[in-house]
């Protein structure tokens, strides 16, 4: 056998298989997003570069991808412009990691010191204290000096689920390594099993805003408020402004976000506001009452206890699209539980079945935060299903989705695992042009989908955290 063609024949097979991969996870995505079936015929799959990893990790990036743009295309259309989707394997998967390169500085370290994984008395746990009141809330339980060597030996002898429970009442985050089949079995992941991919909740009537997008920028002068942190929400947003969304994002006085802020802010405008301010809660709900869309990811019940839960959302704008995720799932005992993309892969099984396939001695995450983006561009897809909506029927839906629920999606989605890691980008993967953000000059990842007619761009680059004023005047 010529071993040139029987190369070629492999080759066509993974091309064919990551294509079919990615197009099975598309199809379940636009039946949750309730597009019609015109969205599925637009989006097309090209490549086949993989991240390496026992689940389809790099096709739930073009899957996620694809939807996000086929609803950018399909809410276009409405106008009469006729749009096709055309989605990289190779830049999807990077997308998923990190798209920009710093030119002459560095991207901060992206973990605190202390957070990781710990050997416990019950197998593994996982430490997240990126945030100084996440560290503070773990070091009071573990009663330690502040460094890796003495949380490992208070980590030690302490029970996985009783030290979880605890870091976590103490308003802190971690996460015991359960496997598939314990999540299975756990309250929490039976609670997640019952809730679709995307939540609708009953709509009300809208009035929509006078906005007229220019066929080249089919969100042109959409306003969304941007309340959301790391990272799935800012994903979203940052989705949202390629495609000329006027994004205002609002952060307390106090946050930062030193390593992502260069990555997700791209597009954006962003103020802070203390909602506990009375002044500033003037400004706050004059921009809610002058917004199309509310894009949120704090915990289920962080805007209630503000008095802005959705009852008083839509009171102050009639007819906003309200949108929203949560780490853990909306039902079920940890519904209001803190979380982030890798304790997630730890609580659910992700991160035990890597170890088991990698016959690893400690667990094996993802290779990237996939939980996060995928869940990301999901929600910018709800966004645009819900603001076509309400373009053509005068009314808009609540829409909710959860880390959790994306984790049970690319379980259900496991194919033959990919054990080449992904080519490192190269020239030919980044964009023409430098980037001026704030923090110094950069390149960035060529966009990882094209729609016909609607270049995927930016025209704001990344700015500092509170940099504009709280108005949508710029």
């Amino acid at each position: 056998m010529d071993s040139r063609r029987d190369g070629r024949s492999v080759e066509r097979v993974t091309h064919d298989g990551a294509r079919d991969g990615a197009t099975q996870l598309l199809a379940e995505l636009l039946d949750a997003l309730r597009l019609p079936a015109t969205a599925r015929a637009r989006v097309r799959f090209i490549g086949a570069d993989r991240l390496a990893s026992c689940f389809p990790v790099s096709e739930l990036a073009a899957a996620s991808i694809g939807a996000a743009a086929a609803a950018v295309a399909e809410l276009s259309s409405a106008d009469g412009v006729e749009r096709t989707v055309e989605v990289d394997l190779r830049l999807a998967s990077l997308w998923f990691g990190w798209s920009i390169r710093p030119i002459g500085w560095s991207m901060p370290s992206a973990w605190d010191e202390l957070a990781g994984d710990y050997r416990c008395d019950s197998g593994w746990i996982k430490l997240h204290t990126n945030a100084p009141h996440h560290r503070a809330a773990a070091l009071s339980v573990l009663g330690c000096e502040p460094t890796r060597e003495a949380v490992a030996r208070a980590v030690g002898g302490r029970d996985g689920d009783e030290l979880e429970a605890a870091v976590v009442a103490a308003g802190g985050c971690a996460a015991r390594l359960r496997t598939i089949d314990e999540w299975s079995r756990h309250p929490q992941g039976q609670a997640v099993a019952t809730e679709p991919l995307v939540i609708w909740d009953r709509g009300t009537t809208t009035r929509r805003r006078g906005w007229a997008a220019a066929p080249d920028r089919p969100l042109d002068g959409l306003r969304v408020l941007d309340l959301t942190r790391i990272i799935a929400g800012p994903v979203a947003t940052r989705f949202l402004a390629a495609f000329g969304a006027d994004v205002l994002r609002v952060d307390p006085l106090e946050w930062d976000e030193p390593v992502l802020a260069p990555e997700v802010l791209l597009g954006k405008r962003c103020t802070r506001l203390d909602l506990r301010d009375p002044s500033h809660r003037v400004s706050f709900e004059r921009l809610l009452a002058e917004a199309d869309v509310v894009v949120h990811g704090y915990r289920a019940d962080a805007l209630d206890r503000l008095g802005y839960g959705p009852d008083e959302r839509q009171e102050i704008r009639p007819g906003l699209v309200d949108v929203s995720l949560d780490a853990y799932g909306h039902c079920g005992p940890w519904a209001y539980r803190r979380g982030f993309d890798s304790l997630v892969q730890f609580s659910t099984g992700i991160a035990a079945e890597g170890m088991t396939w990698r016959a690893a001695e400690r667990p094996v995450s993802l290779p990237v935060q996939a939980l996060d983006h995928a869940t990301g561009y999901l929600l910018a897809a709800a966004v645009l299903g819900a603001v076509g909506s309400a373009a053509s029927r005068g009314r808009t839906q609540r829409a909710r989705v959860s880390l959790a629920r994306t984790a049970k999606l690319l379980v259900e989605h496991r194919r033959e695992p990919v054990d080449t890691p992904i080519r490192p980008p190269t020239e030919i993967d980044l964009a023409a042009g430098i980037e001026s953000t704030a923090w110094g000059p950069a390149r960035r990842l060529r966009p990882p989908v094209q729609i016909t007619g609607a270049p995927m761009r930016w025209t704001r680059p990344p700015a500092r955290l509170g940099s504009s004023p709280p108005t949508w005047t710029p």
